[in-house]
């Protein structure tokens, strides 16, 4: 049992992990006084539109924090991601839908208004269940959980690795997409779900249930930043980057690298799935685009943008590219897309270990001229 709490609580004793927490809710608190007490005329005034774009903003942290795990960490670089993060909003979509009940437009106290427009006669077996906020959480977990446990079995244990895997997990997101925007599948098709009412009993529409929203999905994202340190710092994140580094060495010695793999990439998929469940009710829709190859591929962006292998740089750069693409696609909606692919290639050539990398080398840089940090770095 010590032994447990001690992995568990080892990254409250790191520096940067104390820094990260710090600031993170520090945040938190600052963004909650601006907007309870200052005055909505005032130019420090926060309001509920700007506190639910920086909630999304941390569900975005969030499932960047999980892709650094298995890519950073394990080498692993999935295209895929956004296919568990959009599993988990689907769950939770599902759960909002249903606590609708008769104040849809068609009034049916059991069945969403796309299934009555649809004329269907009864509720999907597969949606039973999601009337239960704990079953709902439960399923925010399983469904990408489940998926990547037998995705990553077949994968790993056929060693599938580099760009085949990442092209696999591309194809597998995709595939996602397509079957989602039907209709037979009972998601909404195309428009998805959406006219969301309450959460917990609380209106989603009112700013105090915007704001705990922001509060919980900050932390989330502590909690999700937590294991991610306590699993790299372990002895198991210690094998992971062992099997990033020299996966043929890794097996000679005797680990089951496999099984290295699957445990790692499984809770990345339930940090993902986590993130998804956040923003929907946020943001107020889920639909099939968020399995879009192309949001799979901006998340790894992100990641680079701020650096791999450290988690704290996936936040910066999930933060950064999103504040980024909500200024930007107001001025220049069209070359949005270019102006981001631009920035990979930029951060690839000249900053390959990201934002976190160079504040690394910065604070290398202190050290060195520091004689007492030099002096006790040489005893």
């Amino acid at each position: 049992m010590a032994s447990s709490q001690t992995w568990l609580l080892r990254p409250l004793q790191e520096r940067s992990t104390q820094i990260f927490l710090g600031v993170l809710f520090s945040a938190l608190i600052v963004v909650t006084f601006l907007h309870l007490f200052m005055p909505q005329d005032s130019a420090l005034h926060v309001s509920a539109y700007t506190v639910t774009l920086l909630g999304k903003y941390l569900c975005y942290a969030l499932l960047a924090v999980a892709v650094d795990l298995v890519w950073g960490y394990l080498g692993i670089l999935s295209l895929g991601h956004g296919a568990f993060f959009a599993l988990g909003g689907y769950a939770m979509g599902m759960y909002l839908m249903r606590q609708i009940g008769d104040r849809g437009t068609y009034g049916d106290p059991v069945l969403p208004d796309f299934m009555v427009f649809l004329n269907w006669d009864s509720l999907p077996w597969y949606w039973q269940g999601f009337d239960m906020a704990w079953f709902a959480f439960i399923m925010v977990l399983l469904a990408p959980g489940l998926l990547a446990l037998v995705f990553g079995f077949l994968a790993f244990r056929s060693r599938v690795t580099g760009v085949y895997l990442s092209i696999i997990t591309q194809a597998l997101t995709f595939a996602l997409m397509l079957a989602f925007f039907r209709n037979e599948m009972g998601f909404g098709g195309n428009n998805g779900l959406t006219d969301f009412r309450d959460i917990l009993g609380f209106n989603l529409r009112t700013d105090a249930t915007r704001l705990g929203l922001f509060i919980a999905t900050g932390i989330a994202l502590a909690i999700g930043y937590i294991i991610c340190r306590a699993i790299v710092t372990s002895k198991l994140g210690r094998v992971s980057i062992a099997c990033r580094d020299a996966e043929a060495r890794t097996r000679f010695l005797g680990y089951r690298v496999e099984r290295v793999q699957l445990f790692v990439f499984v809770v990345s998929a339930m940090l993902a799935g986590v993130a998804g469940a956040l923003y929907v009710p946020q943001v107020g829709i889920i639909n099939p685009s968020e399995f879009s190859p192309l949001f799979s591929i901006e998340i790894v962006v992100w990641v680079a943008l701020g650096g791999r292998a450290t988690l704290y740089g996936a936040v910066i750069g999930a933060i950064l590219v999103n504040y980024a693409k909500t200024v930007f696609t107001g001025v220049m909606p069209d070359a949005w897309l270019f102006a981001l692919g631009a920035l990979f290639v930029l951060v690839t050539v000249f900053l390959p270990k990201g934002i976190a990398g160079l504040l690394q080398k910065r604070k290398k840089a202190q050290d060195d001229d520091d004689p007492a940090t030099a002096q006790e770095a040489t005893a």
